[in-house]
Formats: structure tokens, sequence, C-alpha cells
């Protein structure tokens, strides 16, 4: 049985599909969607929204000089250099363009600084020196909404709780995709299945350092991101990148959700070593903090005192008084009277650890941090009050480990038009790919707040473009970026 062709069909109503699908439409192409959960918006729409991207509107707005070159060096940098270079300087150049596209449609981000991931403006995504993260109106919902609605006003139709079977393949090109046992033909297909977070066997297999977790693991990906890409990517023997590449926040072993909902340790807290010793700025991004932690011999500690634990605001589920008291009394906390004892239950050098609050009392409440200059952190963050000394009893210990999955970064190898590569390096005719599908960009450090969102949407993009292009058989990468505007 088969259905009418198609120009475009994309598989995946997330962030990545849906830039996919509005722009292939834009192009002139007819486009059908299919999304295999229940509602359009994916892992983009549990997100904060933030979106990465270099010489935009709303950094000039702040009069801030920035340029994709930059954005491109320290995103190369920060990586070690092992993705590939023009990849990524395609990424880095086409991120303010997607952006003010973005912009155009009706994100609203305010040129105005931000000091959370949660006020719209311009926020510091990772380490970057010139601040890049840009964060939407209505979080990463606010981005979906707008997508939809262009989507809708486009005519794209969203086939919802279809989960794509296979592709089609004849001559060496895909022609279509295989849905509910029905034959849908295309010019060109996209997938935007996300990425593999939710299904344990892949996990176990690409990325496997995620499971060192163990118990305390939980993942915060969408429930469709369950490794279609890479059945998709088996079919047509597709190179596959980014094997042990992902992204794990650092948590508390009792954490079971993002720290939406979890809340937040306490501001007066020091992170310390199996030496007793501290080791880093506890406010650090998740760009390096996890390679930080992970670095560290004995793991991670992070220590604070009964006026913190009673200060911490209720509303949320585990970063509360009450639920940090259950956790001491319970024993998995530590808990003791003096620094002193809590190294004992530590096994760490006493010595060591009171020399480390001690240094950190003589500091970050006096609004310095010599050591690890965790008041410039704070400062970015908009915290106008430093923190109160460590020094009142009972003191706690809690176990912190990178813990939460977000994202994963092995997927199908993509060039700088999105085009899904095979095994030897060349393009698959009619195939493209982008977000955690198709992969290359996302790499062995994630560069901070934002990166997977610009990824999903700008690689999103110019798959829809360079989709459009391919089924009305044209040749030439440029003619439609120049149609584009990008």
């Amino acid at each position: 049985m088969s259905e009418d062709n198609w120009d475009v069909v994309v598989i995946g109503g997330g962030g990545a599909g849906l830039a996919a699908a509005v722009s292939a439409s834009e192009q002139g192409a007819s486009v059908l969607l299919f999304e295999s959960e229940s509602e359009l918006g994916g892992s983009t729409q549990l997100s904060a929204g933030l979106f990465t991207a270099a010489g935009t509107s709303v950094q000039r707005g702040l009069g801030i000089e920035d340029t994709a070159e930059k954005f491109f060096q320290h995103y190369m940098d920060l990586n070690h250099w092992m993705l590939k270079p023009g990849l990524v300087r395609a990424f880095c150049e086409h991120a303010g363009p997607t952006l003010e596209w973005l912009i155009d449609l009706g994100v609203e981000i305010p040129a105005r600084e931000s000091a959370n991931a949660h006020m719209p403006g311009l926020c510091q995504a990772g380490v970057e020196d010139v601040w890049r993260g840009h964060v939407p109106k209505d979080q990463g919902y606010g981005l979906v909404q707008v997508l939809d609605k262009a989507r809708r006003e486009h005519g794209i139709e969203a086939i919802l709780n279809t989960r794509v079977q296979s592709l089609i393949v004849e001559d060496d090109r895909v022609v279509g995709v295989v849905a509910d046992d029905i034959e849908v033909r295309a010019g060109a297909v996209v997938i935007a299945t996300g990425g593999f977070a939710q299904n344990p066997e892949l996990v176990g297999r690409f990325y496997p350092i995620a499971n060192r977790a163990g118990q305390s693991l939980f993942v915060v990906a969408a429930p469709g991101s369950r490794g279609d890409h890479l059945q998709f990517g088996e079919q047509v023997s597709a190179a596959v990148t980014g094997e042990g590449w992902g992204l794990m926040l650092p948590t508390a072993y009792f954490q079971r959700f993002h720290h939406w909902q979890s809340g937040f340790p306490p501001k007066s807290r020091i992170y310390v070593n199996g030496h007793g010793r501290r080791f880093m700025d506890e406010d650090a991004s998740y760009a390096v903090s996890t390679g930080i932690i992970d670095a560290q011999e004995g793991g991670a500690w992070a220590v604070f005192d009964e006026k913190a634990r009673v200060n911490l605001p209720g509303g949320y589920t585990d970063w509360i008084p009450e639920r940090v008291l259950d956790e001491a009394d319970s024993g998995r906390t530590l808990r003791a009277d003096s620094l002193a004892e809590l190294a004992g239950a530590m096994d760490v050098p006493a010595d060591a650890l009171e020399a480390a609050v001690s240094r950190w009392n003589e500091q970050l409440p006096n609004g310095v941090d010599d050591d690890f200059l965790r008041h410039r952190t704070l400062a970015n963050k908009g915290s106008t009050a430093h923190p109160d000394p460590i020094d009142e009893g009972p003191f706690y210990a809690v176990r912190m480990l990178p813990a939460e999955l977000v994202c994963t970064h092995a997927g199908v190898e993509i060039d700088s038009d999105a085009a899904v590569l095979d095994q030897t390096g060349r393009p698959i005719d009619g195939l493209y790919a982008a977000g955690e599908a198709g992969a290359g960009i996302l790499g062995l450090r994630y560069v901070g707040g934002g990166n997977a969102v610009a990824n999903a949407l700008t690689m999103g993009r110019l798959a829809g473009i360079n989709a459009a292009r391919t089924a009305r058989g044209e040749s030439e990468t440029s003619t439609a970026m120049t149609t584009a505007g990008i």
C-alpha cells in the first residue's frame, strides 16, 4: 500500500524536526511530519530553550561585538579539535542567522542581561568570554510553540502517535519511509528522532560512561529518545560518530529530577575530593564541571552546615530541608557535629577538610575566591549576597556525581549540509539528519547551555532547506542557502 508522494518527509517532531519541516516548506516543498509521541516538542520542549549563537541582534543590542569565527575557535578548542572543523564552522556560521529566523517567526529574546537560564535575555552559556546563551521567553516550550505555529500556517500535516518503521531505499537512494506498514514516498527524508537516552541497551553500547552512576542515574530526555536514528542508519550503512560522548550533569546521589524540580544545593557549600581538598568552583558551568568531578580521586563531596540546610527553599522535591534531613537520618547523607568527625565518616584527612573549609570561610563570605574565582561565577549568575560561612554544626556531606543524563551525542554522521554520510564518507542520496540524530557537532565537551538546542534548530533548518533542494532536483547547495537568506 502506498500514499501519494511528498517532497520531504520529516521523522520526528521535536525542535530539529519542526525546524526542518518549516524551513523545507518555506522553500516551496510539500512536507509530511511523523511524531512517535502524542504531542510535538521532544526534548526541546522540556529544555530551558537556551540557544547558543554569535553575532546576533541580541548581542548587538547590548553592545557586544562577537563573530562566528570567535565562536568556532572557542567551540573547537573546548572540544580538543576532535570534531570536523568544516562541519563545526558551518554550524557556528549558521547559528546566528537561525536565531534571527526564529525571532522573525515570533520568538522573543530581549536585549538584556540574564542571570540564569530562566530569565529571557542573554546569559553566560558556559565558559565563553563573550556571552552567547540566548534565553527565549517561555523557555523551550516557547520555542516549540512558535515553530508549531509556523508549521500550522504552512499547512504542514503532523501525524502523531506514529513511529516510522523503516526507510525506503531504491537504487542507493532514500525515497520514502514505512509507517504503520504504509509506504510514504518522498523526494528526501530528514531524520530528527532525537537521541537514545531512553534506551538502556543503546546507552550501554554507545555511552556506557553514563552507567557509572549506578542507581543514581536518571534521564531527563524526552520519552521518544529511543535511538531510532541508529536503526535507520544501519539500514543504509550510514557512518556513526560521537560514540562515548553525551551530556551528564553533576547531581546529588539522591536527585531524580532536573533541577527545575529537584531544587539546588545550598549556596554555602564546598566541594572536596577524596583527599579532603577543595578542587573547583562549585558553580562552574556543566560545560566543564562534569569532567572536573570525574577526574577527582575519591570522587566528590558537597559539604555544608546546618544553617545552609535549614535555609534551603521549599517547593522542590530533593534539595529541601526535610529531604536532606531524611537522608541524614537514614545514614545515606553523612552528618557529624564537627568537621573532624565528618572527615572520619568521609574517610578523608581531617586536617585537609578543616583547612579547606577555613580557607573557604575566609574568602567566599567576603566576596572573593582567589583559588577558584567563584565570586565571578556568582556575579554572572546575578548573585548579590555573599555566601554564609560554613561554621554551624551539625555538618553534612553529600556525594556528588554525574548522574543526570540529558542528551546523547552518538548518531549518524552528517556533513555541513546536514546530509547523512555512508561508511565511506559519501552523502547518502535523499537522506538528511539533525539534532541528536545527526552527529558530529555535539562533541567531547558540551559547550554550554543552548548547545543542543542551537544544534537541533540550526542543523534542522539546514536539513530542511537542503532536503527541499534535493526534492526539486537541484544540485547546488549555495542556491538553497542564498534563497533562504543564510
